[in-house]
């Protein structure tokens, strides 16, 4: 029998024989808050906010039970980090890499795991409220998609869960949560302002009538940009409905919408940068590149999430999630050779239903998760002659669907022992038509590929005292390309690539969660992913190909303690190895993975409401993009010195508890010049080309929340 069917026999079982046996001696202490109970019956939490993950088991659960390296960042730290995006804060945290083209870009590239490369964000999947943001094309998330004022939390989860969540999560898995109502009434308003013009204003409100709950929040982001025409502009705004039918049954609704507005300054080489690094990209013969004066982007996006879930003590929990989302994309970029002005409109309709029944077995604790996941993915692009959109050159109809089902199982055979088991499978389509006016040889008609899902997991986790645990975990992963890796329509060239197949591989890890005193935090991982035929861009025949045989491997850990109540020291260190194993580039290194990223701080608490914390983060050397054969110059390693100071105060107004937080910032203290990308064009005759970072900035900014 094979493994799957092993699984799905074992996980059916093991449900029928709880629903059959309720309330068997010895399962209750394994027993967590069952997902989130009617809002009508108080919630006995399991643990700390900051204790409880839902991304790692598609459930929530408390961290130290999950077989992964775990961080949350709560609605508290986001306050307290001084950040006006999502992407600042990401930033600063173990195993993770941010890369951008103009120091704000709103496509920002979040690598984990240290895949590298032009697109580590197909191995990194992004979830707002467990709903997947991923594009189906090779771009990354538009993070002003998700406003800070909207945020409660932040689950983030390295390595593989592609059982859990099927494609793009084989690096992690980052989960933003939300804020939802909660009884009575909330609200919080802020501003900031700082270097090249930035301001960043929020408000968020909730609160709960009776049965029905509601949270609303709205935020703008401006700021002119540290180069040339690297201006970005950004609103957005949500809405929040639940309303509880009876103690078992709740219904929900969310409207939310977006706008972003921005330049694009281009690359520059090295003689430009030395002449002056904030110039937008001038004319390059060399690199047969034109100037950059009028490059600009616009993106919008509305989402429609309805849900509606039951809750019942024996028979479990059933969810019904619903989305639909629609977005536009238009760019003008006539620095580019070809397709420079353009217009994508993408749409998103999933239904992902979820089954979690945790019940005890035969006096065991056991928990078991299924579901399946539909998405149909409706993509079209177009390419015109001028920004005036008169004369269409080129179209594109194309279409991503999914339809797969996974199911999981965790067991406890011992107090302290947690073994779990899982297997996805189904299987996503690729295809559509795309038509060329000016290179008709370009086009393709009613093409289609069809790519298996089959990703399977084991792991097990010790539980060590009341904090602490040691866990092991092997997966089976896969990644299908993007639209525009199977397909070219970008005016590279043409074709359906029917040849290009998924990526796959497995994912190893063993890692520790260790809190031997209250006031010290130890997380440890270490890793390895081989992965198969990894996709990637290939010059010599100017299409996307998959890859000899990839390595990533490596060791993250963090460490916190705090020192005497006044002082909290942080540091975190990564080591990532990303090689070829086989083939032509056999143990050379993948573009863009630094070996090593070292950050540190201190949170010092001082008198009359204030704290200074001093930050430090280091990111290693790497090869540019394109450097296969690593011949080339690399991408320089850099350190950047941030120093914060807060304020916080609270105090009670007209019966009613207020708090104030202040802030003022000083960021790249130490002026750094760096480049947080860069292109190898040596290897074809062109110059290495580079994307300038901004040196010191200034910020501050003033929180009320009532």
């Amino acid at each position: 029998m094979k493994r799957y069917q092993v699984c799905l026999v074992l996980s059916l079982v093991l449900a029928a024989a709880a629903l059959a046996r309720p309330g068997l001696p010895g399962a209750e202490p394994y027993l967590l808050a069952q997902a989130s109970p009617p809002a009508t019956v108080p919630e006995k939490p399991a643990a700390r906010l900051e204790e409880v993950v839902v991304t790692a088991t598609r459930d929530r659960e408390e961290v130290r039970k999950v077989a992964a390296s775990v961080s949350v960042i709560t609605e508290a730290d986001i306050e307290r980090s001084g950040a006006t995006t999502l992407v600042e804060v990401l930033e600063k945290l173990e195993g993770l890499q941010v890369r951008s083209y103009s120091g704000q870009s709103p496509q920002a590239m979040v690598d984990l795991r240290g895949f590298g490369g032009d697109n580590p964000f197909g191995k990194t999947l992004v979830l707002v409220d467990g709903r997947r943001q991923n594009r189906p094309d090779m771009s990354p998330n538009n993070w002003f998609q998700i406003p800070l004022a909207n945020i409660e939390r932040v689950e983030i989860v390295r390595g593989a869960s592609t059982v859990l969540y099927g494609d793009n999560a084989i690096g992690g898995v980052i989960n933003v949560i939300t804020k939802k109502g909660k009884e009575g009434f909330a609200a919080s308003v802020s501003a900031a302002a700082g270097s090249h013009g930035l301001h960043n204003e929020r408000l968020s409100a909730s609160g709960r009538q009776g049965r029905l709950s509601w949270a609303a929040n709205g935020e703008t982001f401006f700021s002119w940009g540290y180069r040339d025409r690297s201006k970005l502009a950004s609103q957005a705004a949500g809405v929040d409905f639940a309303y509880d039918l009876s103690d078992r049954l709740q219904l929900s609704l969310g409207l939310f919408g977006s706008r972003s507005d921005y330049d694009l300054p281009g690359a520059l080489t090295k003689a430009q940068m030395d002449r002056d690094r904030r110039q937008y990209q001038p004319a390059t013969p060399e690199n047969w590149a034109n100037a950059a004066p009028d490059d600009d982007g616009r993106d919008r996006t509305g989402r429609v999430t309805l849900g509606a879930q039951f809750v019942h003590e024996r028979l479990g929990r059933l969810d019904l999630p619903f989305g639909y989302a629609k977005s536009f994309f238009d760019y003008n970029m006539p620095s580019w050779n070809s397709n420079q002005y353009t217009n994508t409109d993408m749409e998103s309709m999933s239904f992902t239903p979820k089954y979690t029944l945790e019940r005890g077995f035969f006096g065991f604790g056991n928990k078991v998760t299924a579901g399946f996941d539909y998405y149909n993915e409706p993509y079209r692009k177009a390419a015109w002659d001028s920004r005036e959109r008169q004369v269409k050159n080129s179209w594109a109809e194309l279409r991503r669907r999914t339809l797969e089902y996974y199911v999981r199982d965790e067991f406890m055979p011992l107090k302290n022992l947690i073994l779990a088991a899982g297997y996805r499978g189904g299987e996503t389509t690729l295809g559509g038509d795309h038509t060329d006016v000016n290179t008709p040889k370009n086009s393709f008609s009613n093409q289609e590929k069809k790519h298996p899902a089959e990703a399977w997991e084991v792991s097990t986790t010790v539980l060590m005292g009341k904090n602490s645990n040691l866990y092991g975990k092997y997966s089976r992963i896969y990644r299908i390309p993007f639209l525009d890796e199977q397909a070219s329509y970008n005016g590279f060239g043409g074709g359906f690539y029917t040849d290009l197949d998924r990526e796959r591989g497995q994912s190893m890890e063993v890692g520790t969660l260790f809190r031997p005193l209250d006031s010290l935090k130890v997380s440890l991982a270490v890793f390895r992913i081989d992965m198969e035929d990894e996709i990637a861009w290939n010059n010599a025949t100017n299409r996307n190909e998959n890859l000899d045989k990839t390595r990533h491997q490596g060791l993250e850990a963090s460490v916190s303690y705090d020192l005497l109540k006044y002082v909290t020291l942080s540091g975190q260190f990564t080591y990532h190895e990303a090689t070829f194993e086989d083939g032509r580039y056999n143990k050379k290194e993948l573009p863009l993975v630094p070996n090593r990223i070292i950050g540190g701080s201190a949170d010092i608490r001082l008198p009359f409401g204030l704290s200074l914390r001093p930050e430090v983060r280091y990111v290693g050397d790497s090869y540019l993009s394109g450097d296969y054969d690593n011949n080339a110059e690399k991408l320089s390693s850099y350190i950047l010195y941030n120093l914060y100071l807060f304020f916080d105060r609270k105090f009670t107004l007209a019966g009613r508890a207020v708090a104030i937080r202040a802030f003022l910032a000083v960021e790249n203290l130490n002026n750094e010049k760096y480049a947080g990308f860069g292109t190898d064009n040596e290897s074809w005759g062109g110059l290495n080309t580079y994307y300038p970072m901004p040196e010191r900035l200034f910020k501050g900014g003033l929180t009320i929340t009532f």
